[in-house]
């Protein structure tokens, strides 16, 4: 059965920031809520509640909602239309498919002057003979029944006809109220019966003789699956009379059926549960003294490691606990991945090198030197070695003139230029004019 909490209406108040004291629509349908309860205090700005399809057998603890202008209680267990006087701001209340037979109680609706439009079809109420006249005389102001205008002429014939009318309501009121009381007491009568078998059953099941930690656990699975095949075909029966059963539609009806099935979901799910429990012994050593081969594996999820790379390290934390390596050399942690397989759970860590190589820390000498000490250094080791003179022919300076002209041969060879014709002084023809161009 479900309740109202703080938690369900900041799940339900997501429209404004899951902010539950400045919340002006509410929507809390189909949550098998009974009892209205603590939105009067931590909701005092609504102004539209939804509360259709669920439990509630009365109205209570709205009487603080000042702001309130349109409720709905349609689908729900009501008997009685009351502590709705403090509701100042409400126009538009919707019952309909309760279970309103006091149709009298609508007069404390008188305080509510705002009040436009009521919906009261699907009660036992609405099929008094003078329904509709009684609610239009009573409520004056009201403008709009169960969907339909009320016309000035509907209104005047109504307070005419109001005494007559009201003795036939308080007669037919006074009928179903004994019936009332007769359902009840059947329902109740019904309910300590269904109780005693519940009770049976549960100490049938206790004496079991046949439990999982047996020494023949092959048998006491075999007589555990019975049980549940047993069970299962046990349940399907009484689900079939369950709902070929006519009943009246009551309050009680309704929870009772509300129990039958929660009573299926417990069952399935402690039949599940059962399943996962059982599990054959793991078998080390045969009948026959062989070992076998055995691994109970232990599959870790992903989300429990953590990779971590850096420029100079790698971290991998598994279950908060870290495996650090210093690299060798430099890496991209941008161009770095992490692959796990879904096979053998194996990680691999691809970390492309960069170009340099990192540069080992050296410690400083405890002598104290200076650097410019330290940069003399390797000029006198120079200075004190002995130059000597190779002779080695493979390893003299002096080019050698017999390979410089075999290394031309294989070159490719210019083109040489043809020579350019002057023309001699001597010719006697020949006529230097300034203006003519040279020939190239």
């Amino acid at each position: 059965m479900g309740r109202i909490t703080e938690d369900l209406i900041r799940r339900n108040a997501e429209h404004n920031d899951c902010i539950i004291f400045s919340l002006e629509e509410l929507s809390l349908h189909q949550q098998e809520i009974e009892r209205l309860e603590h939105i009067d205090k931590w909701c005092r700005d609504l102004k539209i509640l939804y509360l259709q399809n669920n439990l509630i057998g009365k109205i209570e603890n709205v009487s603080k909602l000042k702001k309130l202008e349109y409720l709905n209680l349609a689908l729900n267990n009501i008997e009685k239309i009351e502590n709705l006087e403090g509701c100042e701001g409400l126009t538009k209340l919707d019952l309909t498919v309760n279970f309103i037979g006091e149709l009298s109680s609508i007069k404390t609706l008188q305080h509510n002057i705002h009040l436009k439009e009521l919906f009261l079809m699907g009660n036992p109420c609405a099929d008094f003979d003078g329904y509709r006249q009684f609610v239009v005389a009573t409520l004056q102001r009201l403008k709009w029944l169960d969907g339909k205008e009320i016309e000035r002429s509907e209104r005047i014939q109504a307070l005419q006809n109001f005494p007559v009318i009201e003795q036939q309501i308080r007669e037919q009121e006074k009928a179903y109220c004994l019936r009332r009381a007769k359902d009840k007491e059947e329902a109740l009568k019904n309910l300590r019966e269904e109780d005693k078998n519940e009770a049976e059953e549960r100490s049938y099941e206790g004496q079991s003789p046949f439990s999982v930690e047996s020494k023949d656990h092959v048998q006491a699975l075999e007589v555990q699956e019975g049980e549940c095949n047993q069970k299962k075909f046990k349940d399907s029966e009484d689900d079939f009379e369950f709902w070929n059963k006519p009943s009246l539609f009551t309050p009680e009806s309704r929870l009772e059926t509300l129990r039958h099935m929660e009573k299926q979901r417990k069952d399935q799910e402690k039949l599940s549960e059962k399943k996962k429990k059982v599990k054959p012994p793991r078998i080390l050593i045969t009948k026959d003294g062989k070992a076998l081969n055995v691994n109970d594996p232990k599959y870790m999820d992903t989300s429990l490691i953590n990779v971590d790379v850096q420029p100079t390290y790698v971290r991998v934390t598994v279950k908060g606990k870290p495996f650090q390596l210093v690299l060798p050399a430099e890496v991209k942690p941008d161009s770095s991945s992490a692959k796990r397989s879904q096979t053998t759970g194996h990680l691999v860590i691809c970390m492309p090198k960069v170009d340099g190589i990192i540069t080992g820390w050296r410690p400083t000498s405890k002598s104290g030197k200076s650097t410019v000490d330290s940069r003399r250094e390797p000029t006198n080791q120079r200075s004190k070695q002995i130059e000597k003179l190779e002779v080695d022919p493979s390893k003299r300076s002096i080019p050698d003139v017999a390979n410089i002209v075999q290394e031309k041969k294989h070159r490719l060879q210019r083109v040489r230029a043809e020579p350019k014709i002057i023309p001699s002084e001597e010719n006697p023809d020949f006529e230097d004019n300034p203006e003519v161009p040279p020939l190239i």
